[in-house]
């Protein structure tokens, strides 16, 4: 199986890393900013290319891993390729290829990434989309040799999942810049609030969040609400966060 990613951010070198590692070659490498094409394709011992137009036409599976809103433009570039093409968005139609490709899906890995930080691929969720069986079955065996979570899902579920998902993940890593923030205007460290980050997270691998709801809100502390609402006056959409999430809080007793 030959694999040629479309992309060098943080998902596409995590996952391109995956396959390599996984004896899948990935012959080639694209991106709009070609040094980060080179520096990938380097590890992989791959060949970055430069042009769209110089695709191996002939690779089995094409991945596009690239921010969403560039799918559809770098597609519309890739008509020639004759093998599976495929993104990685949790939010992007499968139809996105109708009409211009025989064989296409979609091949989403369920997880945040970043360069510098390894993942075990083979814990990772992979949610798999194809047009016909044929796809779906060249997707699942790539999936296969990278993780024991296949999961097959249409792209209506898969746009749920990924709003669940920014809400799990995005929304609450922004919480985390938020409370440092607070915590650096007040001379006071980041770091002391690792240990009960680490253990709300701990918390919800074996029970559902809402069973292990905390705080002031979920008890109803009125007073500590004022307390914590008169320390942001100054800072209106703190403010308004605070009240948002305590507020919902309270609704989901």
């Amino acid at each position: 199986m030959k694999v040629v990613v479309i992309g060098a951010g943080n998902v596409a070198t995590h996952l391109a890393t995956a396959i390599s590692a996984a004896n899948v070659q990935v012959t080639q490498v694209w991106s709009y900013h070609n040094e980060n094409a080179e520096t990938l394709a380097a590890e992989l011992n791959a060949k970055a290319i430069v042009n769209l137009s110089e695709i191996d036409l002939d690779a089995d599976i094409c991945l596009i891993a690239i921010k969403d809103d560039a799918i559809a433009e770098i597609a519309n570039q890739l008509k020639k390729f004759k093998g599976l093409i495929a993104h990685t968005s949790g939010a992007v139609n499968l139809n996105v290829f109708e009409g211009d490709f025989e064989n296409y899906g979609v091949f989403y890995p369920l997880q945040t990434f970043s360069k510098s930080k390894e993942v075990d691929f083979k814990v990772i969720p992979l949610c798999l989309e194809a047009n016909n069986k044929n796809s779906l079955n060249k997707l699942k065996e790539l999936a296969d040799k990278l993780s024991k979570n296949i999961v097959e899902i249409n792209s209506e579920k898969r746009k749920i999942l990924h709003l669940a998902a920014v809400f799990a993940c995005n929304f609450t890593n922004h919480l985390y810049a938020l409370a440092e923030e607070i915590l650096k205007a007040n001379q006071l460290e980041f770091d002391i609030l690792r240990p009960l980050i680490a253990e709300t997270a701990v918390k919800v691998q074996n029970a559902f969040p809402l069973d292990v709801q905390t705080g002031p809100a979920i008890r109803n502390d009125e007073l500590t609400l004022i307390k914590h609402q008169e320390l942001l006056l100054q800072q209106p959409q703190l403010l308004d966060i605070y009240k948002t999430l305590s507020d919902s809080i309270k609704k989901t007793k």
